[in-house]
């Protein structure tokens, strides 16, 4: 009787099979963690709801985990992670709402991809009968996302509704909008963060590549760590000027280019209005709108002269007013995280000469390029190592040449 359980043979792969499900077990319960820590600090009931039953259905995934451990002989599993999952992870932390619930669903994705492989290679009967339900429900977690990250939605959740079917009675459209206007009107922290890091990395960037080419030209000369300190914090002001300056102009440029677009096709309102509604029911039309209904709707927005002017104007430009950019607030970030990043090639200078210097700025600058390419995680949904290691290279490279480059234009010199 026993002989049929076969145990022996089957005891590397029963190790095998815990292990696998004590790793299903654990990243359940932490996505539990997760959803029910996000829903505690959500003030929209429509979200509160979906992550609620969000965490509900990954807590009886892992109960079913845990049966099916206790099933094979193993003990039940303890949870490792933090109480509030990943919720309170630096990326989610920063990034906030909308960031982490695009970083949650392509872990969902992905707990549906491990899932299938786990299908095929476990061979264990229970465990299969649990991750074919498991990875509906996984798909059906990642549709809910999905609709909570659209711009709006349209619906709203059923109470009673199975997780991902969450989205299907009617919302108020002027409700809709009145909450995507209130989300539209406070800047996202992933927006400044972008900015921020766009600022570091260019200014790391640059006096990086500086302070390279003139340690190689100044490697012989008693004064070379002076000199390269003095070209590093001149660059580091040239920089942080140039890249302010730069965003300041960039951002006035185009909120004048705005108003100008807006003044010229109001004019052309005022003088043909009749062609002001052709043209915007080509446009819908373009979109896909049957030529009937396009027009009824260029018909209804014509009501209202001025929105009629900013959707044309929004049609013809990509681009509205809420979208432009402070010209004064682009211009601080830009030079003020320029300034930082250029900063951090030069520290060494101030404390040590030759190529212990060289060599101590070689290394906090390429630690430094690995944080901002592991730190752009926070906005993209990149692995953080292969997005630091990739900008850890460019750096290197960067300083190699330059380095080089210097070293040749110093032979020269003497």
């Amino acid at each position: 009787m026993s002989s049929s359980q076969d145990p022996k043979p089957q005891e590397p792969d029963n190790r095998r099979l815990i292990k696998a499900l004590e790793g299903n077990w654990q990243a359940e319960t932490e996505g539990a963690a997760t959803y029910q820590a996000l829903a505690d600090r959500e003030d929209d009931p429509r979200w509160k709801y979906t992550l609620e039953g969000l965490a509900k259905a990954e807590s009886a995934h892992a109960k079913l985990w845990e049966r099916r451990l206790i099933e094979l002989g193993s003990a039940a599993p303890h949870y490792h992670g933090a109480a509030g999952g990943q919720a309170d992870s630096l990326a989610n932390r920063i990034g906030g709402t909308d960031a982490a619930l695009r970083r949650i669903e392509m872990d969902e994705r992905k707990h549906v991809a491990q899932y299938g492989r786990q299908l095929q290679e476990l061979g264990d009967a229970g465990s299969v009968e649990i991750l074919q339900k498991v990875i509906a429900d996984e798909r059906a977690h990642s549709k809910a996302l999905k609709h909570m990250l659209a711009p709006v939605s349209s619906v709203t959740p059923v109470v009673d509704a199975p997780i991902g079917q969450h989205f299907s009675r009617p919302l108020n459209p002027q409700a809709a909008l009145d909450a995507l206007r209130e989300r539209k009107g406070h800047r996202t922290p992933a927006s400044w963060i972008g900015d921020a890091i766009y600022g570091v990395n260019d200014g790391l960037g640059a006096i990086f590549g500086i302070v390279s080419g003139v340690s190689g030209a100044t490697l012989n000369n008693p004064n070379g760590a002076h000199l390269v300190l003095l070209a590093g914090l001149a660059g580091m002001v040239a920089s942080a000027l140039s890249m302010g300056s730069g965003a300041y102009l960039a951002a006035k440029s185009e909120r004048e280019i705005y108003e100008a677009e807006l003044f010229r096709k109001r004019a052309e309102l005022e003088d043909s209005p009749e062609d002001g509604m052709e043209e915007m029911a080509l446009v819908y039309q373009i979109k896909g709108v049957p030529e009937e209904d396009a027009r009824r709707v260029a018909e209804h927005l014509s009501k209202d002269p001025e929105q009629f002017l900013r959707a044309l104007a929004a049609e013809q430009l990509n681009l509205t007013e809420d979208a432009l950019s402070n010209p004064y607030v682009s211009a601080a970030s830009g030079a003020l995280s320029t300034a930082i990043g250029a900063f951090i090639p030069i520290i060494p200078f101030f404390f040590m000469t030759g190529l212990p210097a060289i060599l101590t700025a070689a290394v906090i600058s390429l630690i430094a390029h690995f944080a901002v390419g592991a730190a752009k995680t926070l906005i993209t949904v990149r692995s953080w190592w292969s997005s630091g290691l990739e900008m850890t290279a460019v750096g290197a490279v960067e300083g190699i040449v330059t380095y080089f480059i210097g070293k040749a234009l110093g032979g020269l010199g003497s």
